[in-house]
């Protein structure tokens, strides 16, 4: 895996619709707050796009741009606009030769878990899963912005992550484990199982996370990434948050995970406030963690900055 350069004040940073699209005003408030943190942005043709209704332009167009982002040796940092639905699109179209010769952190989460796996996995290039400008950094909260922040600068080796305040880390299934960080969405991982970019979780620590499905939905995609071998693989595994994604019944859905997690004996932490929340902690795939489900702690023991 390689490093990556960190941000500082008035870096150029390049603003890309890999997904969904936004309004005018949406556009305009996102720059603005990438502008508040400190950097000089590149806005992208697909910002302003809309296809289909639910596309920030066709996928040869929005293929292009990231990889003329990953070239352009100006800019320092790429942010995802937003999520919804496209990245899946574009994963054939990516250059990934030209993305490898230049390697810079992308920010994103949720529909961007498809081009942090790209990254990871074909690329070999670390990533940031974070809030994106459109739909969180327009009203986050400074929890959520200074933690960003201070990844993006590259404070992160030898550091313990944690919750924002009143939020407790706890252990589902005991254990402690270490691994490259790899994953996202729950929704977007299943979706990539039998293509190219299926996850390849051997010997790492899995995050999961997903909003707004029923119990039932999280446990067919768990199934499938059981019976896909990625919980067997993995060392250990972390579950963010899981806004939405609880039933009317008496329903615990912390009991699920540890229903369908057990048998693989592999540490469980649970409540990584990573996803789709508010606060929100960033978090960079591709370094190298160790997690303590005894005694709930998340420790970042080798970071993604140069």
């Amino acid at each position: 895996m390689q490093k990556v350069k960190g941000l500082k004040s008035n870096d150029i940073v390049g603003l890309t619709a890999s997904a969904g699209p936004v309004s005018h005003e949406q556009l305009k408030k996102a720059i603005l707050a990438l502008e508040e943190l400190g950097f000089i942005v590149v806005v992208g043709e697909t910002c302003s796009m809309n296809y289909r209704g639910y596309l920030a332009g066709a996928p040869q167009k929005r293929a292009s741009e990231l990889n003329d982002m990953f070239a352009n040796q100006e800019i320092k940092a790429i942010f995802c606009l937003r999520g919804g639905y496209g990245s899946t699109q574009i994963l054939p179209l990516l250059n990934r030769e030209l993305i490898k010769r230049n390697p810079k952190l992308l920010v994103g989460y949720s529909d961007i878990t498809a081009l942090h796996l790209f990254l990871q996995q074909c690329c070999g290039i670390p990533s940031i899963h974070g809030p994106m400008p459109a739909s969180d950094l327009i009203d986050a909260d400074s929890f959520t912005k200074e933690d960003l922040y201070r990844l993006l600068k590259g404070d992160t080796s030898l550091e313990r992550v944690c919750n924002p305040p009143g939020e407790k880390m706890e252990g589902v299934i005991p254990g402690r484990a270490g691994g490259i960080l790899i994953g996202g969405n729950l929704s977007l991982l299943s979706a990539l199982m039998g293509t190219p970019y299926e996850i390849d979780t051997k010997g790492k620590i899995l995050i999961l996370e997903e909003i707004n499905e029923e119990p039932y939905k999280l446990d067919r995609m768990m199934t499938q990434l059981a019976l896909g071998g990625k919980f067997s693989e993995a060392e250990g595994i972390v579950l963010g948050t899981w806004s939405g994604c609880y039933s009317d019944s008496n329903f615990n859905i912390k009991d699920l995970f540890k229903e369908m997690l057990e048998p693989f004996g592999k540490p469980v932490l649970f409540n990584l406030r990573a996803g789709h929340c508010s606060p929100m902690i960033s978090l960079p795939l591709g370094a190298f963690v160790e997690i303590d489900a005894d005694r709930g702690e998340f420790v970042i023991k080798e970071g993604i900055i140069q």
